[in-house]
């Protein structure tokens, strides 16, 4: 007999009884719809004929750049042409040609993202629209959890879907200003064997494999594994990353009607994080002359990080006789970090020396979700409608434990390693916080005429966050509920051309309280948005333009009171809002000659339009005025350079600031190139990314410190396939 009750995370590290109950939580969650629907799949009186899947993997729309469709962040089938919202697609064959290796080099090619502002830190930070993005990151379709702590790996995905503007209606708590929703590669009909070796700059290793076997005749039942290995160091001394990361994947023959697909992934990480170099000796003039960019100001021995993540977790969809559709994601995550950090503080007076602080931090957490929706085309009177009914369950738990530590000031001309720092027995703090949500969601797509549809959807979430002090023996729990929604309307002009206009509004609970211990408000987002999709060629030619205009309000921002800030420094009270507006360009191109094209533009006006603390009008956080990419590749296919390849492409970023700090960090433009050749078995990549070597800062971090840029990085990578 399953318990269906109980699936409560126990003490780390990972353990048998952890997997037993994550397996136990997918069979309950089995045991629901499965019967269900093979009771269901019966011949119907109607003349209706099956539909037949006919095979496992999407793999028809993964070669080239130009993607069609986003069927797990839009929980449609429709095409890109036909959904009123900005949604931008990083296939494959997009991110090897571009040879990423982490989340940030991906987001470099969606119009309105800027990632990696913080510098290679270890994780995932991402704005959206001008809004920071870093917690709505999603995994097939599911929310991977509260906070950033373990950064993602790019090597198992089969593409990388990005959200623009409020998506609550389809995915709950998220950030206004979008999400990315990471699609993890699954089992194909044919056998394939894949087998990868890497080396590049800084010592870069990397060996991978993925293989694929049909287990049935029809290919609907298969296998697939993947999995890598890397170690590499920084330009920066002492810093280094190390990743391990194995992911199988099943898909199950249980008819025509129905894909089932069991994913599971674990992904280990060990680290030494970069801290970034003192704005005074770059941006800002230091007397003793500039800082050395690669100097590490931390502390070697003071250690590394470790981080440790496994998932375990079904896709079901099955088609019903009657023309019902239902779709069902589940997944058990479990994640630990355990790391020893090291922060700059301010410069001394003479400039030759810096403040530095050092943490030592345990992080804990469990993330269970279920997604469940039906969805069926009708006819009411004399339209069509598509009608979308869901129940989105999610339940996250976050054990954090932080030492505070005395370290000296490190030599910013002279450094001095392997000074004493002392440590407290006990923590700091140490916390757990549980946040469960449950959401009801509806959505029509109502077909008004031939050429115009209307797209109206509405979500009610209910809930419940809990923050439980262990070292005060006290907990709090606050209870919330919110209803969101959006409507759309999609104009087909041509066959291939949709103007679209659309509205949207999102909500995320904030956790804390102000001076009077009054919980905040959920933040609430909203936007309006214009723009036109194309698509050309049967797909080969995809893209789309938007404007938008985007406000995040309930912001929290500092208490202006200073008899509160006497007695409460930290204290806070929520009368904040920010604004975003801009207009977006994309295209991809898969040309019949051997070219592919993507391409990404966007301007930006980010700014604050309300607060308490002298900052409105100010400019949001590693916000870029402009922005713009472009990839451009060619491949040979016959002729005596039959298999010879090149690309070259070009990012670009404008100014960042930030509404706190002093200073303005200068815009980039930075070239990627490759080469490459294909033979029967065996495709040869050399890869460069910053060819010219120019020297930038990622993004603003704070008054003391800055992030670093990437540097020009040689990859050398040879593949074989038989």
């Amino acid at each position: 007999m399953l318990d269906c009750q109980s699936h409560r995370p126990s003490s780390f590290p990972f353990a048998l009884t952890r997997t037993a109950r994550a397996v136990s939580f997918l069979a309950c969650s089995l045991a629901i719809v499965i019967p269900a629907a093979a009771a269901a799949d019966q011949p119907a009186d109607a003349e209706i004929k099956p539909q037949v899947v006919e095979v496992t993997g999407e793999r028809s729309d993964e070669h080239g750049f130009a993607a069609q469709r986003a069927n797990s962040s839009t929980k449609s089938d429709l095409s890109l042409l036909e959904t009123p919202q900005s949604v931008s697609v990083l296939t494959r064959d997009l991110l090897d040609a571009r040879a990423v290796t982490t989340v940030a080099e991906a987001l470099q090619s969606s119009a309105g993202v800027s990632a990696g502002s913080w510098g290679r830190r270890g994780w995932d930070d991402f704005t959206i629209r001008g809004q920071r993005a870093s917690e709505s990151l999603y995994i097939d379709g599911l929310k991977r959890g509260q906070n950033v702590w373990v950064g993602q790996e790019v090597f198992g995905v089969e593409r990388i879907e990005v959200l623009k503007g409020p998506a609550s209606i389809n995915f709950g708590l998220v950030q206004p200003g979008g999400l990315v929703n990471m699609i993890s590669k699954r089992p194909l009909a044919g056998a394939f064997n894949e087998f990868g070796a890497t080396y590049g700059s800084h010592a870069f290793k990397q060996l991978d494999f993925d293989l694929g076997r049909p287990l049935s005749e029809s290919g609907r039942a298969a296998l697939r594994i993947n999995g890598m290995w890397s170690d590499q160091d920084d330009p920066v001394d002492q810093v280094y990353f190390k990743k391990r990361y194995l992911a199988p994947s099943l898909s199950l023959d249980l008819g025509p009607r129905t894909e089932f697909t069991i994913l599971a992934s674990y992904a280990e990480r060990e680290y030494l994080r970069n801290q970034g170099v003192p704005v005074k000796g770059t941006i800002l003039a230091n007397p003793n002359g500039p800082v050395d960019r690669d100097q590490f100001n931390g502390e070697p021995a003071f250690g590394p990080y470790h981080s440790r993540q496994a998932t375990l977790g079904y896709s079901l969809v099955h088609r019903f006789d009657s023309g019902w559709k239902l779709g069902q994601n589940a997944r058990w995550l479990d994640m630990e970090v355990d790391g020893r950090f090291v922060s700059l503080g301010a410069v001394s007076a003479d400039g030759r020396t810096q403040s530095r602080n050092a943490s030592i931090q345990d992080v804990q957490g469990s993330n269970r979700a279920l997604d469940t929706y039906l969805e069926r085309d009708l006819m009411l009177g004399s339209q069509r409608h598509t009608l979308l009914a869901g129940l989105d369950l999610n339940s996250d738990k976050e054990r954090y434990g932080a030492t505070s530590c005395r370290m000296p000031a490190i030599g910013l001309y002279a450094p001095v390693y392997g000074q004493a720092f002392t440590c407290p027995a006990t923590p700091n703090s140490r916390n757990m916080t549980g946040i469960s949500y449950a959401g009801l969601y509806l959505r029509d797509r109502i077909g008004l005429s031939e050429r115009l549809d209307l797209s109206l959807a509405l979500r009610h979430d209910r809930v419940r966050n809990a923050l439980n002090n262990e070292l005060a023996d006290r907990t709090t729990v606050v209870r919330e509920s919110a209803n969101t929604g959006s409507a759309g309307l999609l104009y087909r002009l041509t066959p291939h051309v949709s103007p679209y206009v659309s509205f949207a509004t999102s909500f995320l609970p904030v956790s804390g309280s102000d001076f009077f211990g009054q919980q905040f408000k959920p933040e609430e987002g909203k936007q309006a948005e214009i723009g036109a999709k194309f698509e050309f060629d049967n797909g080969r030619i995809t893209g789309g333009v938007a404007l938008f205009d985007l406000k995040r309000r309930n912001v929290t921002t500092a208490d202006p009171n200073e008899e509160h800030i006497a007695i409460l420094p930290s204290a806070q009270v929520q009368t904040g809002e920010e604004q975003t507006r801009g207009v977006e360009f994309e295209a991809a191109a898969d040309l019949r000659n051997g070219w592919k094209l993507q391409g990404a533009l966007s301007v930006l006006d980010g700014v604050v339009t309300e607060d308490n603390t002298g900052i409105v009008g100010k400019r949001l956080q590693n916000v870029p005025r402009r922005s713009a990419s472009l990839w451009a590749s060619y491949q040979a296919r016959s002729g005596a350079f039959a298999g010879l390849g090149a690309g070259m492409g070009l990012r670009y970023e404008s100014e960042k600031t930030g509404p706190s700090v002093s200073y303005v960090v200068p815009g980039y433009t930075a070239i990627d190139a490759n080469l490459s050749y294909r033979m029967r078995h065996v495709r040869l990549t050399l890869s460069v990314k910053n060819l010219f070597d120019r020297d930038y800062y990622a993004g603003v971090l704070n008054n003391n410190v800055l992030p670093l840029g990437d540097p020009r990085t040689v990859m050398l990578r040879a593949v074989t396939d038989f």
